[in-house]
């Protein structure tokens, strides 16, 4: 067998793995420990903004940071298994990334279509973070401006939607930024702008309906509690 195509078989299961791991409904799960159906309440979604409505913030804030776990350990754990691998191989530095970050997408994709939920799930907000925060410098500090957007725009609107699609939609343009200031970032690192854009593309796609219901002015605004429960 060639190096290549080891290469091949040893991406795939990771691959595969993190899609199961992201699919695990950590805000059903979460939920189900109290007592709640989490899809039958507020908006009805698995994610920590539902949760956290409904059971109160600090539930909310552990779903996410277990959500954003999903992302970031296999895509660690890819950078583990395959660092150096690519080369050995005779494959560029760009195959490497599109390995690494392929793991890491196949995780969101677990967490936006989960095999568990019939292939539903959350937004993919929380473990694309993850995915971003990893491994890779250029990735992480446009993932982190983009958090930063995320925490203005919800504080100032109170709506968590927006502020999930504006920084989705500031991650890859941080990047095109970057990418103007290094010639080799283009040659080599292209994986991470593709990436980003990938990943921000789900994001506001999976929140076509929060759009439809902001443009409505019907979405609902952060602090506002779906439901009675503690």
């Amino acid at each position: 067998m060639s190096m290549s195509a080891q290469l091949v078989g040893t991406v795939a299961l990771p691959a595969l793995g993190a899609y199961l791991l992201g699919s695990v409904p950590v805000g059903l799960l979460v939920a189900r420990a109290q007592g709640v159906d989490i899809r039958a309440v507020g908006s009805g979604n698995i994610g920590a903004t539902n949760v956290g409505r409904t059971l109160g913030r600090s539930w909310g804030v552990l779903v996410f940071l277990l959500d954003v776990l999903k992302g970031l350990g296999p895509t660690l754990l890819a950078a583990l298994l395959l660092g150096g691998r690519w080369e050995a191989a005779g494959l560029s530095e760009a195959t490497g990334y599109l390995c690494t970050l392929g793991v890491g997408v196949s995780a969101v994709l677990g967490h936006n279509y989960s095999v568990f939920l019939g292939f539903t799930g959350g937004k993919g907000v929380s473990a694309t973070l993850g995915v971003a925060l990893g491994v890779f410098p250029d990735l992480t500090f446009a993932a982190l401006i983009a958090f930063g957007v995320w925490i203005v725009v919800v504080l100032v609107s109170r709506y968590v939607s927006l502020g999930s699609i504006c920084g989705a939609v500031v991650f890859p343009v941080v990047l095109v930024v970057r990418s103007g200031q290094h010639d080799e970032f283009l040659a080599d690192q292209w994986p991470l702008l593709a990436c980003s854009v990938l990943l921000a593309g789900m994001i506001v796609y999976r929140h076509r309906s929060n759009l439809v219901r902001l443009f409505n002015g019907t979405e609902q605004k952060m602090g506002k509690r779906a439901g009675s429960h503690k």
